[in-house]
C-alpha cells in the first residue's frame, strides 16, 4: 500500500484500522519467510510476559507457521480408488495446531526447551504462533529460581512429549 493511502485510511478510521493495516503488512512479510523463523523480540510483549518470557539472556523467541484446515491421511495400499471412499480427506488430527507449531520449532532448535506459545495471526491458508524458548544450559537460567525447574532431565524435549500447555490441552489434561 502506498503511504498516502495508509495515511488517508488512518485519518478516517482511527486506531482499529491502523492495527489491521499493520497486521496485513506483517502477514505479507511472514508468508515469504521460513516455516520456523527466529525473532529478536516478541510481537506481543504483554502476552509473552504473561506466559513466562523475560527480556534477558537465556530466553529466545521463534515464529512458526502452520497450515490451517483438516489433515489428509496417506494413501497406503489403496490405489485406484476415490479419496472420498478411502477415508483420506476430512480427517481431523488429534493435535491442535499450536502443539504442532511447538513441535516443529522444538525440532528446529534441539538445544532449547519450549516454555510456551501463543497465537499471533492468520490468513486464509496459514496460522502463525510465537514460541518461547529457554536455554537450559545458560548460567542465567540455572541461577534463576523461577525457571530453574526447566534444567531438570525430566523436562527434556517437553514439547515433543506433550508437556507444554498446548500439549496438555490436546491430551485432555487441561
Amino acid at each position: 500500500m502506498a503511504r498516502k493511502t495508509v495515511t488517508k485510511i488512518l485519518k478516517t478510521r482511527g486506531l482499529k484500522a491502523k492495527k489491521k493495516v499493520e497486521l496485513k503488512r506483517r502477514l505479507i512479510e511472514w508468508r515469504t519467510q521460513h516455516t520456523v523463523e527466529k525473532i529478536e523480540k516478541p510481537t506481543n510483549p504483554a502476552r509473552a510476559r504473561s506466559l513466562g518470557y523475560k527480556a534477558k539472556k537465556g530466553y529466545t523467541m521463534a515464529r512458526t507457521r502452520v497450515k490451517k484446515g483438516g489433515r489428509r491421511r496417506r494413501l497406503y495400499g489403496r490405489g485406484g480408488r476415490k479419496p472420498k471412499k478411502v477415508g483420506l480427506v476430512k480427517f481431523t488430527s488429534g493435535k491442535g495446531l499450536r502443539w504442532i507449531a511447538e513441535e516443529r520449532a522444538a525440532k528446529k532448535f534441539p538445544n532449547l526447551e519450549v516454555l510456551n506459545s501463543y497465537y499471533i495471526g492468520e490468513d486464509g491458508r496459514h496460522k502463525w504462533y510465537e514460541v518461547i524458548f529457554v536455554d537450559p544450559k545458560h548460567p542465567a537460567i540455572k541461577h534463576d529460581k523461577s525457571i530453574k525447574w526447566i534444567t531438570l532431565s525430566a523436562n527434556r524435549r517437553r514439547a515433543l512429549r506433550g508437556l507444554t500447555s498446548a500439549g496438555k490441552k490436546a491430551r485432555g489434561l487441561k
